[in-house]
């Protein structure tokens, strides 16, 4: 999920800021928006981190729903006064500022690939072993995303955040910020293991987020649809997932997009931050689109070209609108091929059909299941998207 954006409508906040005895970094388990972005109150329940130069504590705290401006300010003088505690307590010993350091330099872990740089965080983590397990965990997914030996981005960040949750999944939210440094945001589910991590597919999802700019709630329905489209394909080719797997799990979620009750047109929903699961799976069906017509027609792959783009052209917290941008797409090809289909997307009032698709796939849809056609090229297309590819190694 790109943005603050969540189905339970839970937003989230993080910040830092400096005082006159010195900077003070907070973070919280939850992220929200912007408070001006928001006209509605609001509520923070979390796990409040304050960190000095010399000594760091965490203890829970609770904001109850209040006007935004209050909430600022609010915010603002309980985090001074902490501030305030926290330095005038602060033990200054050589010692201790030894180990924090170290404590420091164990939590980050720095992820290259021909020039592109990925810095990974791990926060409120004391277990050795259990840190280099998430610093890993995150590692791979990310390299799940390099073309030509690099990351889509030059440069971006990592934070990974323990949280107790009574949600199943191991990793019960994921962001992707843009402010700033461009960050992945990961929270994860206290004592979820390393199996567990690799099968979910929540950081490869936000991930496949640091592959376009910026595109807004015009565009929220490309960008959450790139990333569940890559969640799948990108999972198969890590050997994460069986492919045919993959193409289940791909069709589960077309389904769900094909029952969801949302009218209008798909950009109008997207813009209104509506019908979630018709907006995620609708944008998956226009990628695997164009996959599909870049690899018959253009010897080529959507992988290929948002590497290339990624290369030439992305800028990680610009802007841009989502037609501007398929048109750069299309420049890179030499060839109209996402703009005519991105129109065609954007003003559909019910979701896509997958006929098509699926016929160049060799892929029949069976009661609840899929058959698959073991000949022609069809099956040779379906492994040369899912087929497990090899990564470059870390370095």
């Amino acid at each position: 999920m790109s943005g603050g954006y969540r189905p339970d409508g839970l937003s989230r906040i993080s910040f830092e800021f400096s005082t006159g005895v010195g900077r003070i970094g907070i973070r919280l388990n939850r992220e929200i928006e912007p408070l001006a972005e928001y006209q509605h109150s609001m509520e923070l329940v979390g796990r409040v981190r304050v960190q000095s130069a010399v000594r760091a504590f965490a203890f829970d705290a609770v904001i109850f729903p209040v006007a935004p401006a209050v909430m600022a300010t609010v915010m603002a003088v309980v985090f001074l006064s902490l501030g305030h505690i926290e330095t005038t307590q602060a033990q200054t010993g050589a010692g201790r500022l030894r180990r924090d350091a170290d404590a420091l330099a164990d939590s980050v872990r720095i992820a290259r690939a021909a020039g592109t740089e990925l810095r990974i965080e791990v926060a409120g983590v004391d277990d050795a072993v259990r840190l280099a397990m998430l610093q890993r965990w995150a590692e791979e997914a990310a390299r799940a995303t390099v073309v030509d030996g690099r990351f889509p981005l030059r440069e971006a960040r990592v934070w990974i955040n323990e949280i107790d949750s009574r949600d199943r999944s191991p990793v019960p939210w994921g962001q992707t910020s843009r402010r700033g440094l461009p960050s992945v945001l990961l929270y994860v589910r206290r004592g979820a293991s390393y199996e567990e991590l690799r099968a979910d597919w929540t950081a490869v999802h936000e991930f496949s987020h640091l592959f376009h700019p910026y595109l807004d709630d015009e565009g929220r329905w490309m960008a959450e649809g790139l990333a569940s489209y890559f969640q799948n394909v990108l999972r198969a080719q890590m050997g994460v997932l069986d492919a045919d797997e993959a193409w289940r799990r791909l069709d589960a979620g077309f389904r769900r997009g094909e029952t969801a009750r949302s009218e209008g047109r798909l950009d109008a929903v997207s813009r209104d931050r509506g019908g979630t699961m018709r907006v995620y799976w609708a944008g998956a069906a226009y990628w695997l689109e164009m996959d599909l017509a870049l690899r018959h027609a253009h010897d080529s792959s959507l992988i290929e070209v948002l590497g290339r783009y990624a290369h030439c052209c992305l800028d990680g917290n610009a802007y841009v609108a989502p037609s501007d941008w398929v048109v750069e797409l299309d420049r890179i090809v030499g060839a109209s091929v996402f703009l005519p289909a991105y129109r065609r997307y954007a003003a559909m009032q019910r979701f896509p059909s997958l006929d098509a698709s699926y016929r160049a796939l060799g892929i029949e849809r069976a009661d609840a299941g899929l058959r698959f056609s073991d000949r022609g090229e069809g099956a040779a297309l379906r492994a040369a998207i899912m087929g497990k590819l090899e990564k470059a190694a870390s370095r």
